[in-house]
């Protein structure tokens, strides 16, 4: 299939938002979850402005989507229209759940979420619905 100049960027783009770990991490992290982003922050003692100019490269990708409910940014991963694109972004959603060091990620989210003692900065932050209430 001959793709014109406009997809092709959008694979370059694609590509050059999965060839960063950080923005890795964070896409294992939201899983089929909505996540605020303090809560990725805790999860990967990074700074704030650090995870959110990841999350826009990632969103530029069309990979994450945002959503604003107050002063709180939820993203998700978004479902690719291209069948190629989703099959790509599933094969290394699931490289990501059976990695180790990605696996140890989810476990200090899960801690976080279901901790009956959150950290300061995340008393009043809503918790990600499906870890939440997954333990």
């Amino acid at each position: 299939m001959k793709r014109n100049k406009a997809e092709s960027y959008q694979m370059e783009l694609l590509f050059r938002a999965l060839a960063d770990r950080t923005r890795l991490r964070l896409l294992n992290l939201m899983g089929d979850d909505e996540v605020c982003v303090c809560f990725l922050v805790e999860a990967l003692k990074l700074t704030q402005p650090k995870i959110s100019r990841h999350l826009a490269y990632l969103r530029r990708a069309g990979i994450v989507a945002s959503r604003r409910d107050g002063k709180w940014m939820h993203y998700r991963l978004t479902q690719p229209n291209d069948s190629y694109v989703a099959g790509m972004l599933s094969a290394v959603r699931e490289w990501l759940v059976n990695d180790p060091a990605m696996q140890s990620d989810r476990g200090r989210l899960l801690r976080l979420c279901c901790s009956p003692t959150l950290p300061a900065a995340l008393r009043k932050a809503p918790k990600p619905t499906n870890i939440a209430t997954a333990h």
